[in-house]
């Protein structure tokens, strides 16, 4: 019976973390869908790279998903046994809530494991592909695509581009031009416009032909005409920053030899993602017990408000790290280990050991 009952619990565990997952997922995702577009929108991003960011920002907020997915889905897996009466039929066969740890405990390793693999590996990576993504986007969209029928500025806003229209060979006809510098203004059409890319020095060069360049100070009489058959037109562009410092995006193993505070903080936060998990564990049990003629979902609430606590003390402590308010002997794993004093408060106070129980009848 041990085991059947074991395995009824940690499958009904299993099937509700991936369904409780799968939902927190599409909802960050839908909310990172639109905070991305309005980026997009804003900055000009390709397509492209507006998924490219979203995938890369679902990498990263797996790690935040997955603990508090896990604590939901024990709790309402265990919500469910309770209600149905299903856990107190297991108690009166001698099988109680204490049992439950050791097949949530072996499932919540595994995911802690998986945590440990996301948070050293892949959330780094993912953070940083997504920065120089970011920044290459803004770069591109200095100049962008010279598209027929809207005006496209670049150069900071100080210069504007307009085509009517592009042909099969990428030729552009009907090109207006302004450009302003030094408080002079100068306005070129053309016949016909080319523009070329160099990756080398970020410079990109729009060649008219055919045209007639106007150039003067908005209020003066004295402008200058100047007609070309071909007239080069270089376009710098910023170059974006070859590497980044941010520690939430150096790799691990930069991170274990380093004595910069703020890197041992990010080391020791990235450590907390799976113990996160095993403690989430330990409260999810005692936290999940109903009391009769208690709703379903009634302890969610309560879940939900410790993950909250949680999860912004390691956030507050790690920036506290960072500015030297805490010892680095302390760092953040004084909130792990007050997380599991409340689990273990809950446990015994849930389910007290019999020499403790044995303690109080002799008292009494």
């Amino acid at each position: 019976m041990k085991w059947t009952v074991q395995r009824y619990v940690l499958r009904e565990v299993v099937q509700t973390w991936l369904g409780v997952t799968g939902v927190l997922v599409a909802i960050l995702i839908s909310n990172q869908l639109s905070r991305v577009l309005g980026q997009a929108a804003d900055n000009q991003y390709g397509r492209h790279v507006v998924i490219d960011l979203i995938a890369l920002g679902a990498v990263m907020n797996l790690s935040v998903v997955v603990p508090v997915g896990l604590l939901l889905a024990v709790v309402l897996t265990l919500g469910r046994l309770y209600h149905d009466s299903e856990m107190a039929a297991l108690q009166a066969c001698g099988f109680g809530p204490a049992r439950l740890f050791a097949p949530l405990f072996c499932f919540s390793a595994v995911i802690a494991l998986g945590l440990g693999w996301l948070s050293f590996v892949q959330v780094p990576r993912a953070d940083r592909e997504a920065q120089l993504l970011r920044q290459s986007a803004l770069k591109d969209a200095q100049f962008g695509q010279l598209d027929a029928g809207r005006f496209r500025s670049f150069g900071g806003g100080d210069a504007v581009f307009y085509a009517e229209r592009v042909d099969e060979q990428g030729v552009l006809h009907n090109v207006f031009v302004q450009r302003e510098s030094a408080g002079r203004i100068e306005v070129a059409l053309a016949d016909t416009a080319t523009y070329t890319k160099t990756a080398s020095d970020g410079l990109h060069l729009v060649t008219l032909y055919n045209g007639r360049r106007y150039e003067g100070e908005p209020g003066h009489r004295d402008f200058r005409v100047i007609e070309f058959q071909e007239h080069g037109i270089p376009i710098a562009t910023p170059v974006a920053p070859s590497a980044i410092q941010d520690p939430d995006t150096k790799p691990t193993s930069e991170l274990l030899g380093s004595s910069v505070p703020s890197d041992i903080a990010q080391l020791q936060f990235r450590a907390s993602t799976p113990l996160m998990a095993l403690v989430l564990t330990l409260i999810a049990v005692p936290v999940s017990r109903l009391r009769p003629r208690q709703g379903r979902y009634a302890r969610v609430g309560f879940a939900i408000m410790v993950y909250f606590v949680y999860s912004n003390l390691l956030s507050a402590a790690k920036v506290w790290l960072e500015k030297g308010v805490l010892p680095l002997v302390v760092g953040v794993w004084w909130v792990h280990l007050a997380a599991v004093a409340l689990g273990l408060y809950l446990v015994f106070r849930e389910s007290p050991p019999a020499f403790w129980l044995r303690a109080r009848e002799r008292s009494a």
